[in-house]
This record gives C-alpha cells, structure tokens and sequence, in this order.
C-alpha cells in the first residue's frame, strides 16, 4: 500500500502536535493558515491559503497544491471541489494540506508567472530577499515541505497546448512511481526533473511529487477535473487515510517511458484531425496547416507509433511550433 511506501519519510512520527506558520493543529481539527507572500503595489498583503485538514490517528502528511502557474486554474477547480464537497473533513489519519492557488499573483493577473515575469516552478528553493516568485517558493521549501511525506502538484498545459490527463514522475523516484499508480491517469510518463522546480527540491528533501496534467491554461477540461478528483481521492484510500470505498480502480494506464513533439513545418491555419488520448500509427495523418489564402495544404504526418497525450488548440501557428506531443515506448498496465 502506498502508506507503508511513505512510513519511512514521517516527518512527525509520534509527535501530537501539527505545528505550521507557528499554528498548532491537532488531531481531528482543520483549520485555515495563511502564509504572508508580501504586498502588492496598493498596500495589499498577499497570503498563500493553506487549507490544513487532521485524522484523529498517526498517518502520513500529502500536500495537495495547484496554481503554481497562475493561468492554470484545472488544478484550482479540482481542488476547490474537494474543499466545497469537504472530501478532505473525512481523513481518517495523516494531515492533508491544501493549497489552491500558490501563485496568487499569476492567477489575479491571468499570467503564469508572477508580475516581475518570474516562474514560480523555475524559483526553488527560493529566497525571502530574492524577487516575488523566489518568495513564493521559499515559504514552500521553509513553511510546508519539511511537513510533508508525499505531493500531488497539479497543472495544466501551458498556453493554448492542450494534455490529456496524465501524471508525470522521476524515473529514479519509485516511491513516485508507485504513487502514480494509484492515482489512476490514463497515462503514466517518465519526465526527469526540471531544475529548481518544485518536484527537484522535494526529491533533494526525500519527498515524492506526482505532477498531474490536465488541459490546457484558461479553460476547464470537465474530463480532467474528473480524473483529477478522482486521482485525489485514489491515493489517499490507497494511503488509508480515506476509507476505502473512495478509491475508483482504472483498468488500463499507459506507462510511457519516452515522448517528443511533431512540430509545424509551415506556417498558416491548423487543423488537427487526431487529438489528445487517441492512438496513433506512424506515417498517418493526424492534422494539416493549410495557408489562409487557399493555395496550399501541408499534411502533419505522425513520425512514430504511440498516442497523442497532449496537442495544440492554437488555430494559427508558426513553422517549427509545437503541434501534437506524442508518446512512444509504452506499456500497457491492466489491473
């Protein structure tokens, strides 16, 4: 069980008290804690809300987060469902921290990055002296993850690139692995660690992050809200600390241990024809860029077998742009 995977990384074993930002939380309580980012220009302070949830017995301790990226609001939907149909009041054991919104000055700016054009994701461990991104990812690194045993970081597509509901882990991390398992994507993909992002610093402290894909920035994807809750509950019954009825078994995940992007080789109007979680064959069509005028039409041919687990919903692009991310090396895990 994924429980017994994480044991070896309580950072609280035994210990009563829950202590976070200087607030005690004790067994069977829940409480909101609000973490100071800073002030914007109008005098305002920005808090991080950290939604922190008790069972009444020893368990392990999951972060829960989305936002990181401001635009990508998949991730807050799905977790302000969990808050509003209280998923969370019903631990039986562990702590479950729930941060919505991380980068609270992206999503107020509809930005990825913060107002100085700084990626929160790019900015671990992070600093209190350094710019607003680096703030946000040191009362992270300081404040939270010393707390934590596993996390669940929870993203979309960035811009108009669309991905169908996958989970990502290290292939060297195979507490991560198993964890992505549970959750119960569709796909399951090897994607090493990007430096000075929240999931690097995390495994540098010994702690497993999945990071679920969903989506692309802007938009809700009902499918992958849908999944994502799903996944939620999922590895937390698996960690028992939900009862168990809350777990919903996937038949079939694809394992996926390589991806690359076909990109556009013309500029002008694109059309897909094939699109995100369909399998696809190599030397088939899977979409055209055909140019505005009506003079010409360039077939997007797929240079491998696999699926397509994430495409752009861009409707003009540019020569060498990235149009569909295609999976390859795979395999099929039936449970």
């Amino acid at each position: 069980m994924v429980r017994k995977i994480f044991e070896k990384f309580r950072k609280q074993t035994e210990a009563v008290d829950f202590v976070i930002n200087n607030e005690t939380v004790l067994p069977g309580e829940s409480t909101l804690i609000k973490l100071s980012v800073g002030r914007i220009p109008s005098g305002n302070r920005i808090t991080i809300d950290a939604h922190v949830f008790r069972g009444k017995l020893e368990g392990p301790t999951a972060l829960i987060l989305a936002g990181i990226h401001g635009d990508e609001i998949n991730g807050i939907e799905t977790l302000r469902q969990c808050l509003e149909k209280e998923v969370f009041e019903n631990i039986i054991r562990g702590t479950v921290i729930a941060i919505p919104i991380v980068n609270i000055f992206g999503f107020i700016n509809f930005s990825r990055e913060v107002p100085d054009g700084k990626d929160v994701n790019r900015s671990f461990p992070g600093s209190m002296v350094g710019s607003l991104a680096s703030r946000v990812a040191r009362i992270l690194t300081k404040k939270v993850l010393p707390l934590v045993d596993f996390v669940i970081d929870m993203h979309t597509g960035g811009g108009p690139r669309f991905n169908y509901p996958q989970v990502r882990y290290a292939k060297i991390d195979n507490a991560a692995y198993e964890l992505g398992k549970q959750f119960g994507a569709p796909f399951l993909i090897q994607k090493p660690f990007i430096s000075k992002s929240l999931r690097k610093i995390a495994h540098e402290m010994n702690i497993p992050v999945i990071v679920y894909e969903s989506g692309e920035s802007l938009r809700f994807d009902a499918y992958g809200i849908e999944v994502g809750f799903s996944g939620i509950l999922n590895v937390l019954s698996a960690a028992q600390m939900l009862p168990p009825e809350n777990y919903k078994q996937y038949k079939n995940i694809i394992i996926v241990k390589k991806t690359s992007w076909i990109r556009a080789s013309y500029s002008g109007l694109f059309i897909w024809s094939k699109s995100s979680g369909q399998q696809i064959k190599r030397g088939e069509i899977i979409g055209y860029v055909k140019d505005p005028q009506g003079l010409k039409s360039v077939s997007i041919i797929s240079n491998k077998d696999g699926y397509i687990i994430g495409h752009n919903n861009a409707p003009v692009v540019n020569q060498g742009d990235a149009l569909f991310h295609i999976s390859y090396e795979q395999d099929e895990l039936i449970y």
